[in-house]
């Protein structure tokens, strides 16, 4: 398309428009390796004015484009769809403007995640969604995605921190929408865009909250024989009325692979399960949560309790959890991340159910997850090269996604729909549902050229798909 590759170098210059195979392949999927194809282009734009003048000439062009972060995400929403121009927003990355006073913060969407709490540490205050792979993600990803992490049970996703936003619609005209206050008259469009996973529009500014640095904070290791005994050590701290800022749980052999690999944190390998538990706020009253927590994780079968003796310590419990999937590179070259969520009462069953559909299917199965608000991680490992392989791994990761809805889980929480989920969206939606969605959609992106093929299945699902309809709100547990 030599065409448009020189309209684009025109706007942003040669070096940030990549159009050779070799610089096209690493952009062909994202997090989720399953069903790569490759783009037409991908540019780099650093402005606003930039990426609207990008989206204009795609246009003019009759050219699909996709935005795309820093390529975490795990769902598959940065894939590109045959002839697409991927739009790269990672070279937009300066903080614009810090407010502390106010406790707010303008950026581009490019800026790192970790990095923005980094800048504003000394005026006291940090960014608070911090998805694992918080050291490289950015924040117009995580508004893409409505992007979580371990301390979501206590702060909430990224839709509780983010006040405003800049948008290049698909036409190419840009749109400012809520205000720095955190209100705005009229439609909550900045919550509509916030999880819409690229579909509405490219986020080129970024108005987030920020929150002030905790006083003090405690965390604890509880060692476990196995993670369903963890599973419900996390029922009984939320049922004793504590609000933990994180309570994340690792199976054995999550815990093997991490202590075989660069994040090795000296977690025992015979453990069934680990649970690491945190703890902010008044200094003065982390004392007795501590000891609360700790004599529950005790009762609750932990053969051991560990409290972080210091910051390094923690930062080493916390090394072994954020690795966690980095370090399942050791076990095979794929890994399938699930992210389903579920009720926190029903986690010590529908865990077993996990293992056990695993175990059914000879996969590789491991848990690794955000516990203290029920979203799981099953994660399978696989070579995608071995066809057979590939058909058990999913058809296992369907009967997961199948298990949690029946126990009123829904079937992301954090990673979006994407392509990976999008002929799963039934389970939970039925057409009628699925129909508003769409019309919210039409309404910003009338002609479906902004990142299509994403979220909506690519065939209709009959009134049977919807999981109420299949009775799976009334079927028991395997």
């Amino acid at each position: 398309m030599p065409s448009l590759v020189e309209r684009l170098r025109s706007i942003v210059g040669d070096e940030a428009c990549l159009a050779r195979a070799e610089e096209l392949f690493v952009y062909e999927c994202d997090g989720l390796t399953l069903d790569p194809v490759r783009p037409s282009a991908v540019v780099l734009p650093r402005d606003t004015e930039q990426v609207a003048s990008v989206v204009r000439a795609c246009r003019e062009f009759g050219q699909p484009f996709v935005p795309r972060g820093a390529g975490t995400g795990l769902s598959g929403g940065a894939h590109p769809t045959p002839g697409a121009v991927i739009v790269e927003c990672s070279r937009m990355d300066r903080i614009l403007e810090v407010d502390a006073g106010n406790r707010i913060a303008r950026v581009q969407p490019g800026v790192v995640n970790a990095d923005l709490s980094v800048a504003v540490a000394t005026h006291g205050l940090f960014y608070a969604p911090d998805p694992s792979s918080q050291m490289a993600c950015t924040i117009g990803g995580n508004v893409a995605e409505n992007a979580g992490g371990p301390h979501t049970l206590k702060y909430g996703t990224t839709t509780n921190h983010v006040l405003a936003l800049e948008l290049v619609l698909p036409d190419g005209a840009v749109s400012r929408l809520g205000s720095a206050t955190g209100f705005a008259p009229g439609y909550d469009l900045v919550g509509a865009v916030v999880g819409s996973e690229g579909t509405l529009g490219i986020v080129t500014e970024v108005t987030v909250r920020l929150t002030p640095i905790p006083e003090g904070v405690e965390t604890l290791l509880g060692i476990f024989p196995d993670v369903v005994s963890a599973c419900r050590a996390v029922g009984r701290v939320i049922r004793s009325g504590l609000v933990p800022a994180a309570l994340e749980i690792l199976d054995q052999r999550t815990i093997r692979a991490v202590e075989d690999s660069v994040y090795a944190a000296g977690l025992p390998r015979d453990a069934g399960a680990v649970l690491v538990a945190e703890l902010d706020g008044a200094a003065c009253a982390l004392p007795a949560q501590v000891e609360k927590v700790r004599a529950i994780i005790g009762e609750e079968g932990a053969s051991e309790v560990r409290v972080a003796r210091d910051e390094q310590e923690r930062a080493l419990f916390w090394k072994a959890r954020k690795g966690a999937f980095g370090a399942m590179g050791r076990l095979a070259p794929d890994l399938y991340v699930h992210d389903a969520v579920v009720p926190r009462a029903v986690l010590p069953e529908i865990l077993a159910t996990v293992c056990e559909i695993g175990d059914r299917h000879g996969v590789t199965l491991s848990n690794v997850f955000h516990a203290g608000d029920g979203n799981l991680h099953p994660n399978i490992s696989f070579d995608r090269r071995d066809p057979d392989e590939l058909r058990r791994v999913i058809a296992a990761g369907t009967e997961i996604l199948e298990a949690c809805v029946r126990v009123g889980g829904v079937i992301t929480g954090e990673h979006g729909i994407g392509t990976e989920k999008r002929d799963f969206i039934g389970l939970v939606f039925n057409e009628a549902d699925l129909d508003a969605m769409k019309r919210v959609r039409d309404a910003f992106n009338p002609d479906g050229v902004c990142n299509p093929g994403k979220i909506f299945p690519t065939t209709r699902f009959c009134v049977e798909s919807n999981p109420k309809a299949r009775g799976y709100d009334r079927v028991p547990l395997a």
